[in-house]
């Protein structure tokens, strides 16, 4: 009887020590993770470390508004854990929704909690979806990414705190930064023409003319484009508000606004990172470099 109970306890312990292993990888697996933007990766990177694998739908350089879905899209998030999205419509007709939907996937929406601008399209109301263009909203967005990443990932609570002040306390320097940088436009110089709508939180926070920017969207979602009607009041509203310089966008064609700006006689101040961050190897490659690249812009065209 004594045998057979140490032979029963060895081979307990032998079952244990071949679990152990097995538990202890897939406690240690990568969290897989899909985002719509590139902005989004960026903070799930930030925020994840190497506990989450990301991987994003649209590449440095697209348009979420009028990106169409291919079936490599569906396949990964058919393979990831969660998926996140910026929300307010900023993809267009909501692929992200659509794509976590059909693979049967938890969505997390990032900009959830703050308190939407309102853009007037056509005598309709809509939320303006480029909230990230304040380090202010951009600790929304930290703050709702570090609670889904906990929530799926208990035991990388610790490390997903502590990423998440660290880089919190880093969008604190970043706003305390612009404000100095911008200390150097006159209030009267403080006013952003750009290639589409997508400066709005921007301008808003940091005293730019609250009638700026005079842009015109890339999608359906939050404009019909550029008309001849809205071309000749953007060159009129550029005339009457003493425009120093205008921009173009990463994610926009810059041919219109040239065209613009050779006709309303003014400077073209540089290009701007708006609905996508810049390439791996950029200034421009996270949301950090990116608005810093912005801000050194803007100040330098307009001062």
């Amino acid at each position: 009887m004594k045998g057979t109970t140490n032979i029963t306890l060895v081979i307990a312990m032998l079952v244990i020590c071949l679990i152990a292993p097995v538990a202890q990888a897939e406690s240690d697996k990568a969290l897989k993770v899909l985002c719509s933007t590139t902005q989004v990766a960026d903070f799930l990177r930030q925020i994840g470390g190497d506990r989450v694998e990301v991987h994003c739908v649209l590449a440095p350089g697209a348009d979420p508004h009028t990106y169409q879905p291919v079936p490599g899209d569906a396949k990964m998030a058919r393979e990831v854990d969660i998926c996140f999205q910026n929300g307010m419509h900023l993809e267009g007709k909501d692929w992200m929704r659509t794509l976590a939907e059909d693979a049967g996937k938890q969505i997390v929406t990032c900009s959830d909690g703050i308190e939407p601008l309102i853009l007037d399209v056509h005598g309709e109301s809509v939320n303006d979806p480029h909230s990230w263009f304040t380090p202010k909203n951009a600790a929304v967005y930290i703050n709702n990414i570090t609670k889904a990443l906990i929530s799926k990932d208990p035991q990388g609570r610790d490390g997903y705190i502590g990423r998440s002040k660290l880089y919190l306390s880093q969008l604190r320097v970043l706003d305390s930064w612009i404000r100095e940088q911008l200390n150097a436009v006159s209030p009267e110089s403080r006013i952003l023409v750009t290639s589409h709508d997508a400066f709005n939180y921007f301008c808003a926070e940091y005293g730019f003319e609250n009638r700026a920017p005079v842009g015109w969207s890339t999608g359906s979602e939050v404009g019909a484009g550029m008309t001849p009607q809205r071309r000749k009041e953007v060159v009129g509203g550029i005339a009457s508000m003493g425009v120093k310089a205008v921009f173009f966008e990463t994610t926009v064609s810059p041919k219109v606004i040239r065209e613009i700006a050779l006709e309303a006689g003014v400077e073209i101040g540089g290009e701007l990172y708006s609905d996508s961050m810049g390439e791996e190897g950029s200034s421009g490659e996270t949301y950090i470099g990116m608005m810093r690249e912005n801000v050194l812009t803007i100040v330098g065209a307009l001062k």
